[in-house]
């Protein structure tokens, strides 16, 4: 038997597929662009989800076809939060309100005012990026379309609706909505009414590694199946990426440079902190939670400054920060689309402090991926507040690519950093393994164990280092009016 998991990315739609013994036959993946009308928003048409999603399909079938013949389960990862909305014919009404959208940081405040208890029930603090205040500013802003809603899909329940027929969800992916009572893995009435919805609005909940759904059967037909195509519940993009890392158990940590950045760190159980900006979400398998620390642009930040300075290769990029003096080097916050932990602060912005005409294309790179392993030095200290102690975390996205980087994020954290032989491939594979589990019923300590570890990077002493993480979280307090003024005032 094969596995597909696909996950559905904000730049990219990957997939794999696996056999029994998770051996990855075939991978493809194909771009993806985001739209970003008005400064601060970020948008994406679904129909480039499914499109992309077919893409993927044909190549690896086209690379494996007799492997493929052999598909029993469909996995599906995805970016979280993004407002996906239908109307009664499953239509889609507008462009999809990504997790990375601004937007709604006002609502933020009105949601946690309607409902004072929103933190206990959630876990979170009410945060632009995720579901629910978008469904506010949409009620404000685009009210005759906000009443023809007939249901919010997030990003990959879009996908598992073309695929299927059937409006369905998992509990990582749903935690991150703010309409869940994580504690109690169901959808809360009470967060929900205080967005004009009803439980009628949202799909069924099940667990990522059990089955949610099948294929059509016409679409197994087109693709030479003769036989039945399980869907699996799935996860959010940072839950699958821990199952194909084998971080299930508490204490388990990951830590990925994607779009965003995350720290996570698996949990036997509910342990919300949201004071410091922490989630706390279901994980995707049962009876099983996790803690994250997220930033907005992490990888992005390279990638923004490679556009910038038309670097046509990234590679190359970051081969030139490794020579790079740090102590002339630029500060950077990198901030470029607001903050979240610990800040929760929709109106920061991306800072170069101390640039001068000295400074080259090598300094800026430097400074990016520097910042960014500052800002997740920040995440496991708001992890450490909330009770969590990790000592090391898996290595996973694109940035994972890059030794030095690695090396910069041990030194500023404070944690082993582990690299895998399929680190990048981490969404994707733990979305196969989610496959894997609902068609055979096997157990995740079967199934969801550790890639081998490629080498493991333990933190350097570096009084340089730390003098200039010290400076780099000085800046944030004097600069957060200005933030705020500099929002109001492009308002």
């Amino acid at each position: 038997m094969t596995y597909l998991g696909i996950d559905i990315g904000t730049s990219e739609v990957k997939a794999i597929l696996t056999d029994d013994a998770q051996t990855i036959l075939a991978s493809s993946g194909v771009s993806l662009r985001v739209s970003s009308p008005h400064p601060g928003w970020s948008e994406q048409n679904p129909e480039d989800w499914w499109h992309a999603t077919l893409d993927v399909i044909a190549a690896i079938r086209s690379a494996q076809p007799v492997a493929f013949s052999g598909l029993r389960g469909i996995a599906l990862s995805g970016q979280m939060h993004g407002a996906t909305l239908l109307d009664k014919q499953q239509h889609v009404l507008r462009a999809a309100i990504l997790w990375n959208d601004t937007r709604a940081f006002a609502e933020c405040v009105e949601l946690e005012a309607l409902v004072p208890e929103s933190r206990a029930i959630t876990g979170n603090q009410a945060m632009s990026g995720f579901t629910a205040p978008k469904l506010l500013w949409l009620q404000k802003y685009e009210p005759s379309l906000f009443r023809a809603i007939s249901k919010v899909l997030l990003p990959k329940d879009y996908v598992a609706l073309r695929l299927t027929g059937d409006c369905v969800s998992d509990m990582s992916d749903a935690s991150g909505t703010l309409w869940l009572d994580v504690a109690k893995r169901d959808w809360s009435e009470r967060m929900l009414a205080a967005t004009g919805l009803t439980r009628e609005h949202m799909p069924r909940l099940v667990e990522g590694s059990h089955a949610a759904a099948q294929v059509r059967p016409a679409l197994c037909q087109e693709w030479g199946i003769a036989h039945a195509v399980l869907l699996a519940g799935g996860a959010g993009d940072n839950a699958a990426a821990a199952v194909g890392l084998g971080v299930v158990e508490a204490g388990a940590g990951l830590l990925s440079l994607g779009t965003s950045g995350v720290l996570f760190a698996g949990s036997d159980g509910y342990a919300p902190n949201p004071g410091q900006g922490v989630h706390a979400f279901c994980h995707c398998l049962p009876g099983r939670w996790h803690q994250m620390s997220v930033i907005l642009s992490a990888a992005s930040s390279l990638s923004w400054v490679a556009r910038l300075t038309r670097s046509s290769d990234i590679g190359e990029l970051v081969t030139l920060a490794e020579g790079v003096d740090a102590r002339t080097a630029p500060i950077f916050l990198p901030y470029l689309s607001g903050e979240r932990t610990p800040h929760n602060d929709a109106t920061a912005r991306g800072v170069f402090f101390c640039l001068s005409t000295e400074h080259g294309r090598a300094e800026l790179a430097y400074s990016v991926m520097e910042g960014v392993a500052f800002a997740m030095a920040d995440g496991n200290a708001a992890l450490r507040s909330a009770g969590t102690q990790l000592d090391e975390a898996s290595f996973v996205g694109g940035g994972s690519r890059s030794r030095f980087w690695a090396q910069l994020c041990a030194n500023a954290s404070g944690l082993n950093v582990l690299r895998h032989d399929h680190g990048v491939a981490g969404g994707t594979l733990g979305a196969a393994r989610l496959a894997q589990m609902a068609v055979t019923g096997l157990p995740p300590a079967q199934v969801c164990t550790r890639p081998p570890v490629q080498e493991t990077l333990a933190p350097q002493a570096s009084p340089m280092l730390d003098e200039r993480l010290a400076r780099y979280r000085r800046l944030y307090p004097l600069l957060r009016e200005e933030f705020a003024g500099a929002a109001a005032a492009a308002r």
